[in-house]
């Protein structure tokens, strides 16, 4: 009896764990177009792309794209909360900043936002992560500058990852950009699905 009782639970643990693991690394992305696969269907995105890859190898790590087009540090800040609750991540990618930035908004504000964003983030027990993120240099260099070292700034005050910029390298490339020169087509998806792959698993080995 005591042996198919310990049978039974040795079972029970392999069908677990496998489960368990599943819901292990639930990564909510907080993202503006970059990530909305803005101009394609969602499935050219190279957020399913890279979630298809993550299935296929059964790594046990879910994508959930909360990315708006257009969306700001402070629209992404007034949504957090319930995304937080409904979705209960362990880490929060936040790929935001972009749209502040090309409406020339103050980087105190920027700064305050990012901060309020991860520390929301935490409070709920997720680990953060924060992109660096870059704009066109005709804002000036003295505001670019600020802005760009307002990523960086913020991941060493919170102790949050700070990211690479994902999209530098396809910006610089026009067969991979739309015709508005600011978001990357169909054939950049790809490549970003495996800058993002590498990026990822560096944060949640860190």
């Amino acid at each position: 009896m005591m042996h198919s009782i310990l049978r039974f639970l040795f079972v029970l643990l392999l069908v677990i764990k496998p489960l368990t693991a599943a819901a292990d690394n639930t990564i909510l992305i907080l993202g503006d177009s970059l990530s909305a696969a803005y101009g394609l269907k969602q499935e050219q995105g190279w957020v399913k792309l890279l979630q298809d890859k993550y299935d296929a190898e059964q790594t046990g790590v879910q994508l959930i794209n909360a990315s708006i087009s257009g969306e700001t540090t402070g629209g992404a800040l007034r949504r957090l909360a319930g995304l937080l609750e409904e979705f209960q991540p362990s880490h929060v990618l936040v790929e935001l900043g972009g749209n502040d930035g090309l409406r020339g908004f103050p980087i105190k504000k920027l700064q305050e936002n990012l901060i309020a964003l991860i520390n929301t983030s935490k409070e709920a027990d997720a680990k953060v992560a924060i992109m660096e993120i870059q704009i066109p240099p005709n804002y000036g260099p003295r505001y670019t500058g600020l802005f760009t070292d307002s990523f960086s700034s913020v991941a060493e005050k919170t102790d949050s990852h700070l990211m690479p910029f994902f999209v530098l390298n396809v910006a610089t490339d026009s067969t991979l950009m739309l015709n508005d020169n600011i978001h990357p087509n169909k054939d950049a998806q790809p490549i970003l699905r495996d800058v993002m792959y590498k990026s990822i698993n560096n944060w949640l080995a860190d």
